[in-house]
C-alpha cells in the first residue's frame, strides 16, 4: 500500500500581473521534493494553479491519495464548491485561465486528491516554504513566459481558451 501524499502548493505575482513565481513541495513518511519556477509576465491566481498542476503531475503512480494545503480560496472553492465542474460543463465560456484548468482536471481525475484550504503566513510549515519558493522563483533573472497568459500592447488582458 502506498502512503499518502501531502503537497503544499502557493503561488505569488509582484504587481498582479507582473512577474510571478509558483512554490511545490511533496512528501511522504519517507520523502520530501520542492518544485519552483518563474514567470516574467503572469498573475497571482495563475501561478497558484499551476503550482498545483505541477505538485499532481510530479507524481510518478496513478490514482495516488494525496492531500494538497494550499492557501488560494480561488482553487480551494473552484474544486471544494464544485465551480470547476460547472466551467468545465459549460466549456469554460469567460472564464480566465481555461488552459489551466483544463490541464488541471486531466491530472486531477488521475488521482483521489482532497484539498484543504490553509491561511496564508499563519506559521504553516509546508506553506510557508512554498511561500518562499514562489517569492524567490519570481525573482530569479531568467523568467520564462507564460504563454497561457497574454498581455495586449494597450494594457488589455486576454486569456487564451485554448
Amino acid at each position: 500500500m502506498r502512503n499518502k501524499i501531502i503537497i503544499f502548493t502557493d503561488g505569488a505575482a509582484k504587481g498582479n500581473p507582473g512577474p510571478g513565481g509558483y512554490g511545490v513541495v511533496l512528501q511522504t513518511d519517507k520523502y520530501k521534493k520542492e518544485l519552483s519556477e518563474g514567470y516574467r509576465l503572469t498573475t497571482n491566481n495563475r501561478m497558484e494553479l499551476l503550482a498545483v498542476i505541477i505538485g499532481l503531475e510530479a507524481l510518478k503512480f496513478k490514482g495516488s491519495e494525496v492531500v494538497i494545503y494550499t492557501d488560494s480560496k480561488y482553487i480551494a472553492d473552484a474544486v471544494n464548491k464544485g465551480w470547476v465542474f460547472q466551467w468545465e460543463r459549460k466549456a469554460f465560456r469567460k472564464k480566465k485561465n481555461s488552459d489551466l484548468w483544463k490541464r488541471f482536471l486531466k491530472i486531477y481525475r488521475q488521482h483521489n486528491v482532497t484539498f484543504k484550504w490553509v491561511e496564508g503566513h499563519s506559521g504553516i510549515e509546508g506553506n510557508e516554504r512554498c511561500d518562499r519558493l514562489a517569492v524567490e522563483a519570481s525573482e530569479k533573472n531568467i523568467l520564462l513566459e507564460d504563454k497561457g497568459y497574454i498581455a495586449e500592447s494597450e494594457g488589455g488582458i486576454l486569456f487564451r481558451n485554448d
